[in-house]
């Protein structure tokens, strides 16, 4: 009977220990034993998110939720991770949940394929999430908004939105019937192509005229083309030569730029100057030539003696021609 008992007790310890294991597993605290590493995430809010919850990553569990704490005012949330789960130090977490009514989790994401992965006691970003109840508040306010509206539209109210237009149509009835009819009658002569509009909507000469047009300028387009590529090769030519002639190549270039031949120039005209001084002055052959009567007066004479010479010449021979002359000019 004694061991009977104490069989009995030990199954029963025995059941007993394997429930608490169970219990313990679902609520996540016997995976607070079990080796991994930590990481940390700071939330503004956590949506009733508690210890033991999981952690997540594309919807496996890799961990649970191992300790919630207020830290300037923050959410600290540690997570403890199974070693194989590989999360790297540009992953995001995000607290979700399984839907309106079930339990919340830790989901991170994958990060990016060159990321670092993360050691024990790394810090992730997070990702907040609006809150539910907020939300839910908005669609309460929203439902509200609509069902203000529609008890707005009652039948009297709408009466008065659409009563003065009824009136217009009751009022103008024959009018509009009379409108209507017209435009049946000219949407007929359309159709039966009379008219200025039912002639350009039906008539195949205006189809054929528009089609011989655009193969006119189809035809012409390689023309149009090439004088377009003459002129934008014209305009190239013609921005190389100003390109040239700022930057002082050429003769145009030169003409403009070249500091030499502006100091060339301005030298000339200074000695254009002075001897155009010198001249009323008085001064040079030149001068003498221009403001003096004497060398006329000498010139004048010069002239006389070879006309005279000349004609003695008529009367003398062959012979004495050299002395004649030299006895006419000394």
């Amino acid at each position: 009977m004694r061991d009977s008992t104490e069989s009995r007790l030990g199954i029963f310890f025995v059941f007993a220990i394997m429930a608490v294991l169970v219990i313990l597993e679902s609520l996540g605290t016997f995976s607070l034993f079990r080796r991994g590493y930590h990481l940390n995430s700071y939330f503004k809010n956590v949506h009733e998110l508690k210890v033991g919850d999981s952690v997540k990553m594309g919807g496996v569990v890799v961990g649970r939720v191992e300790r919630i704490a207020l830290t300037n005012a923050e959410a600290h949330v540690t997570m403890n991770l199974d070693r194989n789960a590989e999360v790297k130090t540009d992953s995001k977490a995000t607290i979700s949940f399984t839907g309106l009514l079930g339990q919340n989790y830790v989901a991170i994401d994958f990060g990016s394929a060159t990321g670092v992965k993360a050691e024990d006691g790394t810090t992730i970003e997070v990702v907040e999430q609006p809150d539910l109840g907020q939300i839910m508040t908005k669609l309460d306010n929203v439902a509200s908004g609509v069902e203000n509206l529609t008890k707005s539209f009652s039948g009297e109210q709408i009466d008065k939105m659409f009563g003065p237009l009824t009136e217009l149509v009751k009022n103008n009835q024959s009018n509009l019937t009379a409108s209507i009819a017209n435009m049946r009658t000219i949407s007929d002569n359309i159709a039966r192509g009379q008219g200025t509009v039912g002639k350009v909507i039906n008539s195949p000469e205006l189809y054929n005229s528009l089609m011989v047009t655009v193969s006119n300028l189809q035809e012409t387009a390689p023309e149009f083309k090439k004088a377009a590529t003459d002129v934008r090769t014209l305009i190239g030519n013609v921005n190389g030569m100003i390109a040239q002639i700022k930057s002082g190549q050429g003769t145009a270039g030169k003409l403009i730029y070249d500091d030499a031949l502006y100091k060339t120039a301005a030298d000339t005209m200074t000695n254009v100057d002075q001897i155009m001084i010198k001249i009323n002055r008085g001064n040079g052959t030149v001068s003498q030539l221009i403001n003096t009567n004497s060398m006329m007066k000498d010139v004048k004479l010069s002239l006389q003696k070879l006309d005279k010479a000349t004609e003695s010449l008529e009367d003398t021979g062959p012979l004495s021609i050299l002395g004649t002359m030299v006895t006419s000019l000394f």
